[in-house]
């Protein structure tokens, strides 16, 4: 039987059926295309074998004068950063109680209750004790006087799971009668944030048990979706929690101290809270993205949404405008609130929920030009754009976009597929991040339930796209770092997320990794008559442990459009392999190309099939 080369269309094409992906392909996972070839995509290790606390939901990495190289990560619960393969917990203290705070234990359990009047915290907040003495039993000092993760009862009463040094769960007795003593040390971290976006306000924003039945609450950055935002300011670090405050951390204060409220520091002008904070690149600007306006105080106070401020040149704590600095602010007059923003060499592109804003530095008097560049699109969230190049690519809530001085519509061959299964509820959460080495953008979203747990790839240069499943919290091209770097979103262990390296390797942090690619229906003609398919001769190119390379490549039948898919073959394709002999009888034919082994990577090149007609009935 003569053999047939079949050549597929490259790109992952879902618009349709899979029938109507005739010759292309239909389905993926953790696969890309390079120079229109379909491979396998790399793999990841972990960064640092040291958990984090909370899902990590922004990575910056970057260099110092001192010659280290920093990793900020920010989470839902805290600020870390990563110098040399150690954490250090740079997040702010929000306030610190003296003589105010006591224990009180019940014999046989391990759950500690502390009264701090006014106390201020949140569940999954964080507080260190110290200068407690034990209450007389199996609680010793030892044990009260460390960090803690709390649960909140009321405004003056929370709760914490005793633990020795090494978290080893340690249970009251009955001599455990003592409160602590009346040097009682509580030193509060800035309260937490969610791994859920609430779009609204009043009755149910809150986590439950918060707040009293039936009450309503404005969102800020304790109830809502924790979203952090960083950029590097010399040697300093400057962050932002959305909707919360905007702080810095400084390295002549060593790599272990904590990072402090911006506005504490210089003239205090600084904007109390902001939704983004960025640096800007030429002309060294901090700029707050909808920011407290100037002279507004006090912790509660809201952010002017519209607003962007920005700092005196080369001044990171003078934000008070006047004649003899660059300070200043616009307002501006598109939408109804900033959503994020992306920088570029030339610019920095400001989304609004109601259109996109150009902001471009112009120098004295003004410092800032903004000019609307377009109407009715957005960014969906405010990490889903990412700047390569001059241009910024990103997703609003009906597709995908370029701007590169004007708004270009990205055709997607993966639309439908992508926006009829994202949780809508949860579209905030979507986050780009690019991989230039394979000119790639691929944005992150939520299906279902449990987090980010799908993604969707556009290469730029060759226009296809590709889809998969990754649990992800971030994903970012580094700067100072070799490989592209990834933080976990396990919300079920909230103490068990990690840094990983990517397009290290081939697998899953030392587990086999699964990828696969599938065709759409191939028939012969308009598929009215059967195709017997006898053999597979297959082409791929192996990497890595070729001598344990393992591919998988089923054929799968179907006579009607809508008649399931069977399995009518299915040849385990080694190094070694020069064809396999199938029996396959169809109207219309499916390729599935599937790895699962551990150890190496793989490249399709073209296969043939041994393929001849069959009859029309």
């Amino acid at each position: 039987m003569p053999l047939t080369k079949i050549t597929f269309q490259p790109g992952i094409n879902k618009e349709g059926t899979q029938y109507t992906a005739d010759s292309g392909w239909f389905d993926s996972d953790k696969i890309r295309f390079r120079k229109g070839r379909v491979e396998k995509i790399g793999g990841w290790v972990k960064y640092i074998p040291t958990a984090l606390k909370g899902v990590i939901r922004s990575i910056k990495d970057f260099g110092v004068t001192t010659g280290e190289r920093i990793v900020g990560v920010g989470t839902n619960l805290k600020m870390y950063l990563e110098s040399g393969a150690t954490l250090y917990d740079i997040t702010p203290i929000r306030a610190t109680t003296t003589g105010t705070a006591t224990f009180s234990a019940t014999n046989g359990s391990s759950l500690i209750e502390v009264t701090d009047v006014s106390h201020g915290a949140t569940t999954d907040n964080f507080v260190t004790f110290s200068s407690a003495s034990g209450l007389g039993g199996n609680i010793d000092s030892n044990v009260l006087n460390q960090e803690y993760r709390i649960s909140v009862l009321t405004a003056d009463t929370y709760t914490f799971t005793a633990v020795d040094a090494s978290g080893v769960e340690v249970f009251a007795n009955a001599s455990d009668a003592g409160n602590g003593g009346g040097s009682v040390q509580a030193e509060y971290q800035v309260n937490s944030g969610l791994n859920q976006y609430l779009s609204s306000t009043g009755w149910g924003v809150s986590p439950w048990s918060e707040g009293s039945f039936g009450s309503g609450e404005n969102l800020n950055a304790t109830n809502q979706l924790r979203i952090v935002s960083q950029d590097p300011f010399g040697d300093n670090l400057i962050f932002n929690n959305r909707a919360g405050g905007v702080y810095i951390w400084q390295l002549a204060n060593g790599l272990s101290s904590r990072a402090v409220s911006l506005q504490s520091l210089g003239d205090n002008s600084a904007p109390q809270n902001a939704l983004q904070v960025m640096v800007s690149d030429v002309d060294r600007h901090v700029i707050c993205f909808g920011a407290t306006p100037i002279g507004a105080s006090g912790p509660d106070f809201s952010v002017d949404p519209l607003l962007v401020r920005w700092s005196d040149q080369e001044n990171a704590t003078s934000w008070f405008p006047s004649a003899i600095n660059s300070a200043g602010g616009q307002v501006l007059s598109v939408g109804t609130e900033i959503v994020g923003a992306a920088k570029t060499r030339q610019e920095i592109l400001v989304s609004t929920d109601g259109g996109l804003v150009s902001m471009r530095f112009v120098g004295a008097p003004f410092v800032y030009a903004f000019t609307p560049v377009a109407e009715g699109v957005a960014f969906v969230g405010p990490n889903a754009a990412v700047a390569v190049g001059d241009s910024v690519y990103f997703m609003d809530r009906g597709g995908f976009y370029i701007y590169s001085g004007s708004v270009q519509r990205i055709p997607c061959s993966v639309h439908r597929y992508v926006f009829d299964n994202i949780d809508r509820s949860q579209e905030f959460k979507v986050f780009a991040g690019s991989n230039p080495d394979f000119s790639e953008v691929t944005w992150f979203y939520q299906v279902g339930n449990q987090d980010i747990t799908n993604y969707v790839t556009f290469n730029y240069m060759e226009n296809a796209w590709s889809v998969g499943t990754l649990n992800r919290g971030y994903f970012t091209q580094t700067e100072a770092k070799q490989y592209p770097m990834a933080g976990s979103n396990n919300i079920q262990d909230l103490e068990s997320n990690y840094l990983y390296n990517h397009e290290l390797g081939y697998d899953d942090d030392g587990s086999p990794m699964t990828a696969y690619v599938e065709s759409g229906d191939v028939g012969i003609g308009d598929g009215d008559s059967f195709m017997h398919i006898n053999r597979i001769v297959p082409d791929f190119t192996f990497t890595g442990m070729t001598q344990d390379a393992t591919m998988t490549v089923d054929i799968k039948g179907r006579n009607f459009p809508l008649e399931s898919l069977r399995n009518l073959s299915s040849s385990q394709i080694t190094s070694n392999t020069t064809q396999s002999h199938v029996r396959t009888r169809s109207r219309e034919s499916v390729v599935r190309i599937e790895s699962s082994g551990a150890g190496y990577g793989w490249s399709l090149g073209d296969m043939r099939f041994g393929i001849r007609t069959d009859g029309r009935r």
